[in-house]
């Protein structure tokens, strides 16, 4: 009990040089979430904001190689761990620590919740406008973890796609954060459709609508409808982040997306 304790009270008094902390979720897989949170983290940075992400997706931990810096590494200073810097944002992830990129992490609960503490209360983040938490997807320790230890945590900004499949299970993760007493930021549709790059008609191949449904549904403010882009995969494959590399409308997206954040967040400081 002592070590939990002593754990939150690091947790706290590194969260004092932290004005913002948002977690980014969804109840689904596959709905491009870790593209959202670091495009995100992107965007902000770019609207002149100090930025961290953390990434507590521990199975699936990809928020480095999207950034980009896969070579880069962690250090320790003075008994704190150092995070890196990729595109001027500070990041920790499962990955800067394992040996290879394809070792498993076989891990129940407590270590995971362990972890999770540590890479917040051990971590040097200095002075953040915000931390963007990339969650894995569903409803598990990780984001529990979150919820019950982050006592600033501004809330939880759920991604979607525009499937009905995807607005059911991303509905469970609405209720979750409702039943954790958190704040919902809004939503944000992944995939909505899609600009042919010859007729630029719009094209919505996963349906349409599904987004603002949900935010219709739970009295919530859809934030961004995100166009589908084979630049997109093709781009975060290759560690260049949309928000700086990526066509005028997918950038435009998250710079928009950004900006509401900032708006929503920060009216309620």
């Amino acid at each position: 009990m002592a070590n939990l304790k002593e754990r939150k009270e690091k947790v706290s008094r590194k969260l004092e040089n932290i004005d913002n902390v948002i977690m980014v979720m969804s109840g689904k897989g596959g709905v491009g979430k870790t593209t959202v949170a670091v495009n995100l983290a992107v965007a902000l940075a770019l609207e002149g904001k100090k930025v961290g992400i953390l990434d507590v997706d521990l199975h699936g931990p990809d928020v480095v190689r999207m950034l980009g810096g896969r070579e880069a590494k962690v250090s320790a200073v003075g008994g704190e761990i150092l995070p890196p810097e990729i595109h001027g944002i500070k990041v920790i992830s499962i990955s800067q620590f394992l040996d290879n990129d394809n070792d498993a992490v076989i891990w129940r609960g407590p270590l995971k919740t362990g972890a999770i503490m540590q890479f917040i209360g051990d971590v040097a983040w200095g002075k953040l406008d915000y931390l963007i938490i990339d969650a894995p997807p569903g409803t598990g320790d990780e984001p529990l973890t979150v919820f019950q230890n982050v006592e600033k945590i501004k809330g939880a900004l759920i991604v979607t796609s525009p499937s009905i499949v995807s607005q059911d299970d991303v509905e469970r993760a609405i209720n979750f954060v409702i039943k954790m007493d958190k704040q919902v930021i809004g939503i944000v549709e992944n995939m909505s459709y899609f600009i042919c790059p010859n007729c630029k008609t719009k094209h919505f191949i996963f349906g349409e609508g599904g987004g603002s449904a949900l935010a219709e549904k739970y009295n919530l403010e859809l934030l961004a409808q995100i166009p589908l882009d084979s630049t997109v995969r093709e781009n975060m494959d290759a560690g260049k982040p949309v928000a700086y590399f990526g066509t005028p409308e997918v950038t435009s997206s998250y710079v928009n997306l950004a900006k509401k954040v900032i708006e929503k967040v920060e009216a309620v400081s």
